[in-house]
């Protein structure tokens, strides 16, 4: 699955991982090394995000049903707790970085 920033068509992330149970969100990034670039984990449902047990920076993505663009978090350290972001269906955590000021509230993303 690849995700796409409608607006300029640009590819976000073109693998990525699923995370749609309960272990599955619960573990998420924790204790990994890397996210490699190109890559990515989308979680749902999920309106809010930790960086607990995680040792790199991430971008996340907060979207809802139709891929609208809620909440945008860059660079987001180790060991942080993100907002709650109401609406929200779904979380697509990013190498930090990977955003670099491109998509903010109201964009549209596409998965495919």
């Amino acid at each position: 699955m690849k995700c796409t920033l409608k607006r300029t068509g640009e590819i976000l992330a073109q693998e990525i991982e699923i995370a749609n149970t309960y272990f599955t969100r619960l573990k998420g990034l924790m204790f990994r090394r890397e996210l490699p670039n190109g890559s990515g984990l989308l979680l749902d449902p999920c309106p809010q995000i930790h960086t607990c047990f995680m040792r790199f920076n991430i971008d996340a993505i907060f979207f809802d049903r139709n891929g609208l663009v809620l909440y945008v978090a860059e660079q987001m350290r180790p060991w942080r707790f993100g907002k709650f972001v109401r609406g929200s269906r779904y979380t697509l955590e990013l190498p930090g970085g990977t955003l670099a000021g491109r998509v903010r509230k109201g964009d549209q993303v596409v998965l495919s």
